[in-house]
């Protein structure tokens, strides 16, 4: 186990919830906190009631279990949360004026060294460092979901970011059994850039009726071996999420990035996926289902 560290991560959405999994696992001293009330306690309990589903189904041991609650806890207050952090954690929606303004007001609560890290998926490490005024600590720290089982962490050097802070961030993404690959801040970064794109074909292949979301995934799962096909991972995501990376990559690339229409048809009736229960597919328990 790498050197154990006091680690915040700031938003308790899916990502955030995983994260802080991760690193109170890998034994970290580990805080989660979320400006609305209520919001980390619950998120905490959220944890605890995962690990102990998998206790039953004996994917963890009890002791597991215990050994990660022991290391998580809710930050009451964003100043107690940071407090003397080694390692700062955003992952509140892809918002760069939100991550900025979260991030800001915490800096001087960590550590003087503490890492300053990003779970976006996207947006710029370079101007997040920049407006921060911490460039040499800010980096990227892109988990992919579910992060408690997917291996890979997408690490973004800012134009600015130290190679200490890049050693650091890669021993501590190590520490955490998971498997970094260091990419250039450009937009989309390597893997939202490759995914998004597969994505958007195959919501455009769905509109023009080439074949079913189920038919199209299959494809792409049996055909090409992937663990899951574009439209139900976009479902697991969220269609809100990957519209607004399909946009920035558009307004930054070019428009073979330009969403869907129906992309955007589904975001405004509100259908998000697996978090609103419906989106390419019907999802029941938590399984999807062929609508």
């Amino acid at each position: 186990m790498s050197v154990s560290l006091t680690v915040t991560v700031l938003g308790t959405g899916t990502m955030g919830q995983g994260i802080a999994q991760v690193a109170a696992a890998a034994g970290h001293q580990t805080r989660l906190f979320d400006a609305a009330e209520g919001r980390a306690t619950a998120a905490v309990q959220a944890i605890a009631d995962g690990l102990e589903k998998l206790v039953v189904k004996g994917k963890i041991t009890q002791d597991a279990r215990a050994k990660t609650l022991s290391h998580l806890s809710a930050g009451t207050s964003a100043r107690d949360a940071c407090a003397g952090a080694d390692v700062l954690i955003e992952a509140v929606p892809e918002d760069m004026n939100l991550k900025v303004e979260v991030l800001r007001s915490v800096l001087g609560d960590a550590a003087p060294k503490a890492i300053v890290a990003s779970n976006t998926s996207s947006l710029s490490i370079t101007e997040l460092g920049t407006r921060l005024g911490v460039a040499d600590r800010t980096i990227g720290l892109h988990f992919f979901n579910p992060p408690p089982v997917m291996e890979l962490v997408e690490v973004v050097r800012g134009m600015s970011t130290s190679e200490e802070t890049i050693a650091r961030s890669l021993d501590f993404v190590k520490g955490l059994g998971k498997t970094p690959i260091v990419v250039r801040d450009v937009p989309g970064f390597a893997t939202s850039r490759l995914g998004v794109i597969l994505g958007a074909e195959a919501m455009r292949m769905l509109e023009t009726g080439v074949a079913s979301a189920q038919d199209i995934d299959r494809g792409m799962e049996l055909g090409y071996r992937h663990p899951m096909g574009p439209l139900k991972l976009t479902d697991l995501v969220g269609l809100d999420v990957r519209l607004a990376i399909l946009e920035h990559l558009t307004r930054e690339i070019g428009e073979q990035f330009r969403p869907p229409p129906i992309l955007r048809a589904m975001v405004r009736a509100g259908k998000l996926g697996k978090k609103t229960g419906e989106g390419f597919y019907k999802w029941e328990n938590g399984v999807a289902v062929p609508k």
